[in-house]
């Protein structure tokens, strides 16, 4: 996957998460569904070691209450991307 494609997806699924902000009382069951899916997807978006480091970070942001403010999957992007060259 290209890397600005892997951006546009990376803020998409950070958007699917916030969706438990809108809806009140049903948004964080909806996190039951979607921590265990964005873990497994940001294993599979970035391999390696730092990907699966990144999917258990994905997953517990998105389990615990309120803390669905981080944009994990843009952060791992960034971090890919600018912060760690050397991996592209």
């Amino acid at each position: 996957m290209k890397k600005y494609s892997k951006l546009l997806l990376s803020l998409f699924l950070d958007a699917m998460g916030y969706i438990s902000f809108i809806i009140p009382g049903i948004g964080e069951f909806s996190d039951i569904i979607w921590a265990p899916l964005a873990g497994f997807i940001m294993t599979k978006l970035y391999k390696g070691k730092t990907g699966r480091i990144a999917g258990v970070i994905a997953f517990l942001e998105e389990a615990f209450p309120f803390s669905d403010v981080v944009p994990t999957f843009t952060v791992m992007w960034f971090y890919t991307y600018i912060l760690n060259k050397k991996s592209t």
